[in-house]
């Protein structure tokens, strides 16, 4: 069913254990009641016939039986309760793992359009309430039918009367709750999409923290996160009150059934058609077989919640990943034809055509938003072309596989990112397995080693969460030292130095430039001096180029190229004044 694959997240087969042992527990759970009402029969019996003694030695029996079936449940429940709690922390555990594997594996774009806070309230809220109804709803719901509908059974052959009277009710609350399913899933959705709008507001207010005190924003974006908390409690509220209503009234009419059975049993005894025993062991089924049925209802509104979580998982890891089967080639050129791509509607890349030979430096420079970032995003298939095709290797990126391209290529982004580990292990990301005396190695190439020895504990020295700890000219050239260790032949640097100061720029400009051997090289640069030996410059306005050749070509066509290298020297003169 629909229903069972959505609350699992698509692992319906996870729930056969838990529900099998809890069919079992509640089918075992029948024992008691055989036992009492046997011990209510052997109580009664020297009232009811005369002559009889109370057989005490069966009273005996039924005592020891009603022992051993607590010692075998408590034995039973055992691996029943691995199997529905581990079981169920296993399919979340997993499930996270496969999900932010997919998430990998999913074009940028599609990432980007997305709320982080929205991806991380999935990735952990809804697998907890994937994780919650595995473990508590989803089998209690399916066990605590088994009970009634046994005996309503059971008891058929004892007195179809009281039977029927016992469950005259249950089918108006079944109809009941039914008729609020649309209602129910209505309400749950809004409030899950509250939810999830306060979480991100929450995400937003954390991130922006330093932000919004530096610019004495508190005020505004308090308000803005106060109100989604508000819009939180009220959603939450309308939930419970008019649900809770709803539950509560298909409860009353299934529990209605217990006085239908009392006021019909009476009827019959008075009128001598029914044994004072049967009533009594009606009276004592009764008293306890609307209990499961009631936790079946209560839960049952939780687990169509929950089953809504499950539906956002699917829908997620329905969204197509990036395909191609292809290796990419040995040759490693780049090769831009006719492509177009943009964001949103309006083209960021119009018409672009452009070789980036093998083995040679090119770099990208030009106005902010001409297209820079997107041509190294293209090239590391971050995205594919709208229009026309990006070759690599003389090749179309769009049938290789992804995973084995990436291998070809390193990347140095501006915006630089450390995991929350030691230095070592940042820069070993770059090539799994790789020695210590080879980070090094790197580490000196990207001229970062001197200053991470003379951290408290060298390059087992942990970093903050994103490199917090570091500065950004020391995150920039750890990232420059994670490409080198890679060893990739394609190298990507979006404005690698960017953040470097003077001292330091001179050596990492003498560590990228021995990564022209034998590589293809593309580095977007605004700081012009730093690629004034690039074997290609690229010029690029509004998604197109304008212009492109060596540095002494540029500026002897005195175009924007030459135009923006003169505003950099005029600049260098520039100081502030009181």
């Amino acid at each position: 069913m629909k229903m069972f694959h959505n609350i699992t997240a698509g692992n319906p087969g996870k729930l056969a254990k838990p529900i099998l042992f809890t069919l079992l527990s509640n089918i075992l759970n029948i024992v008691p009641f055989v036992l009492v009402i046997e011990a209510v029969r052997l109580i009664f019996e020297p009232f009811t016939t005369p002559g009889i003694a109370l057989n005490m030695i069966r009273l005996w029996w039924v005592s020891g039986g009603l022992i051993l079936y607590m010692i075998i449940m408590f034995i039973g429940e055992i691996p029943a309760y691995r199997a529905s709690y581990r079981g169920a922390y296993k399919v979340a555990a997993e499930g996270r793992a496969n999900l932010a594997e997919h998430l990998r594996k999913l074009p940028l774009g599609y990432l980007s359009s997305r709320d982080p806070g929205d991806l991380a309230n999935m990735m952990m809220g809804d697998f907890t309430l994937v994780e919650h109804c595995i473990s508590h709803l989803m089998p209690q719901v399916v066990g605590a039918l088994v009970l009634p509908v046994m005996a309503l059974i059971g008891l058929s052959f004892l007195d179809w009367r009281m039977s029927l009277a016992m469950f005259a009710a249950l089918p108006i609350a079944i109809l009941i709750m039914v008729a609020s399913a649309k209602l129910q899933r209505h309400l749950s959705s809004k409030h899950m999409k509250i939810k999830i709008n306060a979480a991100n507001r929450l995400q937003e207010y954390l991130n922006g923290i330093r932000v919004i005190k530096s610019y004495n924003m508190l005020g505004e974006k308090f308000v803005r996160l106060d109100h989604a908390f508000k819009e939180l409690m009220h959603a939450s509220i309308r939930l419970e009150g008019i649900l809770g209503p709803v539950i509560l009234l298909a409860i009353a009419c299934m529990r209605l059934g217990l006085t239908i059975m009392v006021l019909t049993g009476t009827y019959l005894v008075l009128g001598g058609t029914l044994d004072v025993l049967t009533f009594v062991t009606f009276l004592i089924i009764g008293t306890r077989v609307f209990d499961p049925l009631t936790t079946a209802l209560v839960n049952f509104a939780e687990f169509r919640y929950d089953e809504q979580a499950g539906e956002r998982i699917l829908d997620l890891c329905r969204e197509p990943i990036m395909t191609g089967s292809k290796m990419p080639p040995e040759a490693h050129d780049i090769e831009f034809k006719n492509v177009a791509f943009g964001y949103h509607k309006e083209d960021v890349i119009k018409d672009l055509s452009i070789k980036l030979p093998q083995g040679t430096l090119t770099a990208l420079v030009g106005p902010s938003g001409s297209g820079k970032s997107t041509m190294l995003k293209l090239i590391a298939r971050f995205y594919d072309p709208s229009v026309g095709k990006v070759l690599f290797g003389g090749q179309d990126m769009k049938h290789m596989e992804p995973e084995a391209l990436l291998k070809k290529i390193s990347i140095v982004f501006q915006d630089v990112y450390l995991f929350q580990d030691t230095i070592g292990n940042n820069i070993r990301f770059g090539r799994e397995g790789a020695t210590q005396q080879e980070i090094e190695e790197a580490a000196q190439k990207a001229c970062c080693h001197d200053f991470i020895m003379k951290l408290p504990k060298g390059y087992d020295t942990a970093v903050g969460e994103g490199g917090c700890t570091l500065s950004g000219g020391e995150k920039q050239r750890i990232s420059i030292a994670r490409a080198i260790l890679k060893d990739a032949p394609v190298v990507l640097l979006d404005e690698a130095t960017a953040s470097l100061d003077p001292e330091n720029e001179l050596d990492v400009q003498r560590a990228i430039n021995t990564l022209i051997n034998g590589r293809t090289v593309i580095v977007i640069a605004h700081r012009l001096k730093t690629i004034s030996r690039a074997d290609n410059i690229v010029v690029l306005d509004r998604g197109k180029v304008v212009e492109q050749g060596t540095h002494q070509t540029l500026l002897q066509q005195k175009g924007l190229y030459a135009k923006l290298w003169n505003l950099q020297q005029e600049s260098m003169g520039w100081s502030i004044s009181s």
